[in-house]
């Protein structure tokens, strides 16, 4: 049994598959899911897990070169778009039109469903390298 680090067998797995510029999401309730791209659901109820845990705890284990979010969610969330700024400082984020976000996640390896009811929390995660 793993000491540390995420416990989650599925998340596990996703992460350690990943190979440079691939994606996974990190998404609020209500983030439709394309067919075919996996989806691992972490909501138990509104708000349980948040979106700032999940991306806390996957930041931890994840190397990360690029964030993208939909434009909306600075003037709708000001809150996460806040977070999303301070925790990824030094990495691109790049916005687009949540109609064009959603287009995105249709390249992801997983959609990580979080509790998360606020508008506009989601978020695509780019692998980068690690080289030690």
């Amino acid at each position: 049994m793993k000491k540390q680090g995420i416990l989650n067998s599925h998340i596990s797995k996703v992460l350690t598959d990943l190979g440079h510029t691939d994606t996974i999401v990190i998404a609020d309730v209500g983030l439709p899911v394309p067919p075919g791209v996996p989806k691992i659901d972490l909501a138990v109820k509104l708000g349980v897990p948040s979106f700032q845990d999940i991306v806390d705890i996957i930041s931890e284990d994840m190397v990360i070169e690029k964030v993208i979010v939909a434009e909306e969610l600075e003037t709708d969330n000001k809150v996460t778009s806040q977070y999303l700024n301070n925790k990824f400082k030094g990495i691109p984020i790049e916005a687009y039109s949540h109609e064009q976000f959603k287009q995105l996640t249709m390249q992801a390896k997983v959609i990580i469903r979080t509790g998360e009811a606020k508008p506009y929390a989601n978020c695509i995660l780019q692998a980068g390298v690690y080289f030690g």
